[in-house]
């Protein structure tokens, strides 16, 4: 690969998942002899197991207590790892550059009050005036604030207060196909000149009966155990996870000029939706395997962002198998879980972290994903949603 002054760099990384927090704790994962024992509870939200978010001190990036209580943990664990990828890249405490920062979340909708929801079912069940029951439960059981705290562009703002990131913002919504959109956005504007330095990610808080229901109405939730990635069976197959990452992404040219260390150039990011039957799914994989150049298997690490939902795991694991039998796969929606609009992030920091460290990782999936022999020096991170949307992203490890 030839150098140029607009080649999009990684050089900060944050990140929080069931494993821990930071970069640190995630490196030693990737580079164990094995993989870790699978963090999951079976217990709360029973009988969904679920990836539950680490012990964190949120006043090490949040330390003003009111604003830590003022915001939902779906936006804590996101200003919290955004705090961790502008220390991580040297510019936290640069008011210059984040003053002038582009920031581009992927987001959900805020959380909902699961007590007024269920009163509203169950008084429901004994009425037929339904519309004008929700109406009088609408003005006299919601707090007001409650709206506000849904709005998706919360997080980006919350973050512009915390960290003072305070350049152009855009926020995505549209569940695994936002982390898509947050990463292809950053990429391009960098690329074309457009932008100097982005802050980029998304966050998700897996702890929440409602986004099981979400998830359960495509029966799409492992149920009672945890099983590896690509060994689970139908119907299900969703393992959700709480987790986040953020990553500050820049041009070659403002990371050389500040000597700032490069973990992984990314070359290329695509994305695309549409039905998957009658191979639907397969003829879009190709076309964006094309498109992000990824003809060659040999040296390839393929990190897959597959939800768990059996059928689509199965099929993109075939995929993968005929179009590059001889890369290396992980699957690490079974080591953080699936974290929906987080999801596409996630993998290309683990990717990133993967490429920089050397990483022989270890198989996440014994029965189904083979010792690598050497480290990867590119790497093609994928995400598929559970409905729709897919997206890949193609990295490359930094010339020394």
């Amino acid at each position: 690969m030839t150098n140029s002054a607009n080649d999009v760099v990684i050089t900060g990384i944050g990140i929080v998942s069931c494993h821990g927090v930071g970069r640190d704790a995630h490196i030693a994962i990737l580079t164990a002899d094995r993989a870790p024992d699978p963090v999951v509870d079976t217990d709360r939200f029973a009988p969904y197991p679920v990836h539950p978010l680490p012990e964190i001190d949120w006043s090490e990036q949040i330390p003003r207590r009111g604003d830590q209580r003022q915001m939902e943990n779906w936006q804590r664990i996101g200003v919290f790892t955004a705090g961790l990828a502008l220390e991580d890249a040297g510019l936290k405490d640069d008011a210059d550059a984040c003053g002038a920062m582009d920031m581009i979340v992927a987001a959900g909708g805020g959380e909902r009050d699961i007590e007024v929801d269920t009163l509203i079912v169950n008084e429901a069940a004994n009425r037929n005036d339904r519309d004008i029951l929700l109406n009088e439960k609408l003005t006299t059981e919601l707090r007001p604030t409650l709206f506000l705290a849904q709005l998706s562009n919360l997080l980006a703002g919350n973050i512009s207060i915390v960290h003072k990131v305070t350049g152009s913002s855009k926020t995505f919504m549209g569940e695994e196909g936002a982390g898509v959109s947050a990463i292809h956005t950053a990429f391009e504007r960098i690329r074309a000149g457009q932008a100097e330095q982005a802050l980029v990610g998304g966050s998700f808080n897996a702890e929440r009966p409602d986004m099981h229901v979400l998830f359960e109405g495509v029966q799409g939730l492992s149920r009672l155990k945890w099983q590896p990635l690509w060994s689970r069976e139908e119907p299900g197959g969703i393992i959700t996870g709480s987790a986040s990452a953020f990553l500050v992404m820049e041009s070659r040219k403002s990371a050389e000029a500040r000597s700032a260390p490069i973990y992984a150039v990314i070359t290329a990011v695509e994305g695309d939706r549409g039905p998957r039957e009658a191979g639907g799914l397969e003829k879009r994989l190709d076309g964006l395997a094309q498109r992000v150049n990824a003809n060659d298997g040999s040296d390839l690490l393929v990190m897959s962002g597959s939800p768990g939902i059996h059928e689509v795991a199965q099929r993109e694991k075939a995929f993968i198998d005929t179009k590059w039998p001889s890369a290396s796969v992980r699957g690490y929606s079974g080591l953080t879980g699936h974290a929906l609009e987080a999801q596409f992030p996630i993998g290309i920091a683990l990717a990133a972290l993967a490429l920089k460290s050397e990483a022989k990782i270890a198989p996440f999936d014994d029965a189904n994903e083979r010792a690598m022999t050497s480290p990867a020096s590119r790497a093609l991170v994928t995400s598929l949603g559970f409905v729709f949307a897919e997206g890949f992203a193609m990295l490359e490890a930094e010339q020394p």
